[in-house]
Formats: structure tokens, C-alpha cells, sequence
């Protein structure tokens, strides 16, 4: 009979997290280099890997040795290594792939920012802007376009893996028309369409985002001839008319954005509108380490921060609207459905 090892002393535990920088470092690693991609279904001996990935075959027994204590990849008893459920999802080609957005969580700016999380504290405003003289999307379209590019791939892969959760959540049978406001590519509106035939659908974003709109929507799509492509600022206006509204995860701006936004889509719709506000919160998920630590980052880079259930709520009846549901969408996300009062 096997016996549970003993939990680590906290001195021991402490030391580990003091190195949460290595282990993120060493999965931003592993994903450039694409190790998970070469690595088969059958185990590899290291120099294979190596010549495989071109890299010295002792750096990268190192490295997917320090990866391996935290269960991304399995070292087996001949010394060769083998794929587990997580290092799977660093492959490019995995259904559930998590690559863009573990190498968009270990970007060169964060390496810059974290260190500065003190300062974010105490005055509780990004940290980007006085390492870069910009704001951050700025930053990153401007000065940093390879980062902007693994965000954008980031976000696309996001998107795509949850528009499906959210088309099954969601019964819009009532509804004839929908708007995806901050919708980037456009993969939740796309979704829903697929799932009613017969509905309309509208995306609406920044003009640099729309203009990468998921193909299906495009000129030529399969869901071209009912979608309406609208560039613009959901923050400055939304001239947007639809029975049902979903906003998802936007609403992580500085508060007086967050408000504006709400304001305009309850202008735009009109009483009896449909809202539905899905966000990430940090007191109801599977996953508090990192929707926490996104809230951490969210404060460096843009000043914003995630949700609680309590603040989701202040902040969509504080602008008006009338929460008629809150339920999970999944693991991660809660959609609060709400309508705009008579």
C-alpha cells in the first residue's frame, strides 16, 4: 500500500514560490522553442529533442527536468521524456491549446513590469506608462509589435475555445438581432449566429481589430450576409441597435470606462434591451491563482482589474441595468444577464 507524501514544509513551499519566475521562464521557453510540437506520442530520448528543436542536448534535460516537477513533461526511468495532459496543451495543434497565452503571460514587458508591482500598490495606477512614456496598447502596436502579435493570438485562441461555451449557454430564441460589443475577431457573434440561422449579428470593436475579423464574417464568409462589421470606441459611442447585447470581458478597464461603456449600450438598445456582461471573477472560479494573478497584471499594464461578484453587480446596477441572472458559463467565466429597465 502506497502512502501520500507529506505536504512540504512551509519554508520549502516558500522557496518554490520565491521561483515562480523560473517556472514561468522555463514554460516560455518550452513553447518558443517548441518542444511540446516535437515531442510525439512516444517518448524521446533528449539528444533526439535536441537535434529536433536545435538546442545542446544538457541545457534541455535541464530545462524539461525543472518542467517536469510541475507535471509538464514526464521523465521516465530510461531517461527519456514523455508528454502529460499539460505539456500537451503547449502544442500548437491541440484542440485546447494554451501556447499563445502562455507565452503572452511571459511577454518581454512583464519581465519589466512585475518588479514593479510595489509601486502599482501603493498608488494603485499602471506601471507601464512610466516604464515606456505610453499607454499600453500604444506600447504595444507602436514599440513592440511581436508582443501585439502573440497578444492578438492570445486573445484569438481565448475567444475561440469559450464563443462555444457561451452560444450553448445562452438562449437568444427571442431575439432577432445580436451585437458582440469589444468582440475582437468576432467568435462569439460568429457562434451564435451558426446557432440561430435566422438571426442578425453585428461586431463592433477598434478599427485595428476588426479588421482581422474572423474569416466567416468577412466578404465571402459563410455568415457574411447577416453581420454587420462596425469599427469604433464602445467607450466613446456605440451606434449599434440590437435586441441583445454580450459584452465579454471588457469591462476590466479604470472605473469611468467601465461606466461609459454601460452607459452606451443602454442608450444604443433602449428599454427592454437584453445585456449580457460575461467576465472572469476572482471569488467564484476554478482557478483563483490565475484569475488573481491576471488581475495583478491587469494592474500593471492598463491600471484595470478583475471582478468580483459584488463589483460586477455594483458596477451594472450602479449604470442602470436590472441583473435578472448570474450563472456560469464555464470553469471561468460567469455571464451576468441583465435587461435595461422600462
Amino acid at each position: 500500500m502506497t502512502t501520500a507524501s507529506p505536504a512540504p514544509a512551509p519554508s520549502m513551499r516558500l522557496r518554490e514560490l520565491v521561483f515562480g519566475a523560473a517556472c514561468a521562464a522555463a514554460l516560455r521557453a518550452a513553447a518558443r522553442l517548441g518542444v511540446a510540437d516535437a515531442l510525439g506520442d512516444s517518448p524521446m530520448s533528449v539528444e533526439d529533442l535536441a537535434a529536433a528543436v536545435k538546442t545542446e542536448p544538457k541545457p534541455l534535460r535541464r530545462l524539461l527536468r525543472a518542467l517536469s516537477c510541475y507535471d509538464v513533461f514526464t521523465e521516465e526511468e530510461d531517461g527519456r521524456f514523455a508528454h502529460t495532459d499539460m505539456s500537451r496543451l503547449l502544442r500548437e495543434d491541440d484542440p485546447a491549446s494554451l501556447r499563445s497565452i502562455s507565452l503572452w503571460c511571459t511577454e518581454p514587458w512583464t519581465w519589466d513590469a512585475w518588479p514593479r508591482l510595489e509601486e502599482a500598490v501603493r498608488t494603485g495606477r499602471n506601471v507601464v506608462e512610466g516604464l515606456y512614456g505610453k499607454e499600453f496598447f500604444d506600447y504595444l502596436h507602436e514599440d513592440a509589435p511581436e508582443s501585439a502579435d502573440v497578444f492578438n493570438r492570445a486573445m484569438t485562441t481565448s475567444s475561440k475555445q469559450s464563443a462555444r461555451d457561451v452560444a450553448q449557454l445562452l438562449d437568444l430564441s427571442g431575439s432577432s438581432s445580436v451585437a458582440d460589443i469589444g468582440g475582437g475577431q468576432g467568435h462569439v457573434v460568429a457562434s451564435l449566429l451558426e446557432k440561430y440561422p435566422s438571426m442578425r449579428g453585428t461586431l463592433f470593436d477598434l478599427p485595428r481589430v476588426v479588421e482581422n475579423a474572423d474569416p466567416r464574417l468577412r466578404e465571402g464568409g459563410a455568415l457574411a450576409d447577416r453581420v454587420r462589421i462596425v469599427p469604433g470606441d464602445c467607450r466613446v459611442a456605440i451606434p449599434v441597435r440590437a435586441d441583445a447585447y454580450i459584452i465579454k470581458n471588457i469591462l476590466e478597464w479604470d472605473d469611468d470606462s467601465t461606466a461609459r461603456t454601460l452607459r452606451n449600450v443602454i442608450a444604443a438598445g433602449g428599454p427592454g434591451t437584453r445585456v449580457v456582461v460575461i467576465e472572469n471573477l476572482v471569488d467564484d472560479t476554478a482557478s483563483m491563482r490565475f484569475s488573481t494573478a491576471m488581475d495583478l497584471l491587469l494592474l500593471l499594464n492598463v491600471g484595470g482589474a478583475k471582478h468580483t461578484t459584488k463589483s460586477m453587480v455594483d458596477r451594472l446596477t450602479g449604470a442602470g441595468l436590472v441583473i435578472d441572472t448570474i450563472r456560469p458559463v464555464n470553469p471561468y467565466l460567469h455571464a451576468f444577464d441583465c435587461t435595461v429597465p422600462a
